[in-house]
């Protein structure tokens, strides 16, 4: 096996998972949102070390992600958060998966599923319905609500369990959007109850809301990037600011590794990798680490993104190759072939981030983390 492994820490997952739920109220659930394979964590071994903490809740993408946590062992609720294409219907009732809803044909097919797969007299499956408050993405849009849950009335077969909306600009602190969509949720619940309905669960707040906005908790909130121990610069819109005081101390719990393959001398002058994209400046020590964009590793670090090796940070030189990188080690003494590599990570006078890679690749570290390629292994450390 190529020597590049990626480790994830059970323990800061624990840790992140019980600070987010001390944080808000005490009657408040946590959503962990495992979709994306865990942000590229891994989403079984997340979900099960969860689920043995408390976690009632996981949150994923599609009715795959939900099926393969079930046939992983996870056996609290899982919602899906963007619904369920057309011809899954059996497949959410089956596993009995609570699948997010906005649109009549979704709730008729599903109603249809249930009645055919759970028989039984009585028997019904919970739904959440979205609502779109202002993002405009998906849910069903506010003018159409009332005809919407008229309709909804009709299921046989379906409890509308919860309503839920998702925040846009969350991470501004004094966005008026934010405002007008806990406004337009507000309205909503009102016409949800209006209409006869008594949801148990109500949820609106990401990572972001659940460290700064309390009206958003309601009962429950969907903890994403915080829960692997990042959040997105909190800010304000009118001066620009970023204020880091919101976030919780949460802990990154990812990292990246791989091994030296090579070490080679070159000579001042010599180009170094495709296109000759590096000229040495003088003499140097180069080494060769079995990872590339392949990988995930964005190819925006070449010539620009570090290592760690050695308790050294060492530069990336050259592009970054589809399965190899190129890294300048002379300033680290000693290095040779098979010496560990940190990509991403902490060693015991050096870090780092998610974030440092997201910087210099112009994106945010949900891409960083999340691009990691699935086929590198994933070890993890209790």
């Amino acid at each position: 096996m190529r020597p590049t492994w990626v480790e994830v820490s059970l323990g800061a997952l624990r840790h992140n998972f019980h600070t987010i739920q001390n944080h808000i109220a005490p009657d408040t659930d946590v959503c962990a949102v495992v979709k994306a394979e865990a942000y590229g964590h891994g989403a079984v071994e997340c979900a099960r070390a969860l689920q043995a903490e408390g976690a009632k809740w996981f949150g994923v993408t599609s009715t795959e992600e939900g099926t393969r946590l079930r046939r992983g062992g996870v056996n609290a609720r899982i919602l899906l958060l963007t619904g369920f294409w057309h011809g899954e219907e059996e497949d959410v009732a089956c596993n009995r998966l609570t699948a997010a809803v906005w649109d009549w044909e979704q709730v008729d097919a599903l109603d249809r599923a249930v009645a055919k797969v759970h028989p039984a007299e009585g028997f019904r499956l919970p739904v959440h319905l979205k609502i779109d408050t202002g993002m405009a993405r998906l849910g069903v849009a506010m003018a159409a609500l009332p005809a919407f849950l008229e309709k909804l009335k009709s299921a046989q077969h379906i409890e509308l369990e919860g309503v839920f909306t998702h925040l846009a600009s969350a991470d501004v602190v004094d966005a008026p959007d934010v405002e007008r969509q806990m406004d337009n949720f507000d309205q909503a619940m009102a016409c949800v109850e209006a209409a006869g309905f008594r949801p148990s669960v109500v949820h609106m707040a990401n990572s972001a809301a659940a460290a700064s906005r309390p009206r958003t908790w309601k009962t429950m909130v969907r903890a994403g990037l915080s829960l692997y121990g990042y959040y997105l610069p909190f800010r304000s819109a009118v001066t620009g600011m970023a204020d880091r005081s919101y976030e919780l101390p949460v802990k990154p719990v990812l990292a990246w590794k791989s091994r030296i393959l090579a070490v080679r001398d070159v000579p001042e002058n010599q180009a170094i990798g495709y296109s000759g994209a590096y000229i040495a400046p003088q003499p140097a020590r180069i080494g060769i680490i079995p990872v590339g964009y392949g990988d995930g590793l964005s190819r925006h670090l070449s010539s620009r993104g570090r290592v760690i090796v050695r308790e050294t940070y060492a530069p990336i030189v050259g592009n970054v190759c589809m399965d190899l990188t190129l890294i300048d080690v002379t300033g680290a003494p000693g290095v040779q072939v098979g010496d560990e590599v940190t990509l991403i990570g902490c060693t015991e006078r050096c870090a780092i981030s998610a974030w440092e890679h997201a910087s210099l690749a112009m994106t945010v570290p949900y891409e960083i983390l999340c691009t990691i390629n699935k086929q590198i292994l994933r070890k993890y450390v209790r």
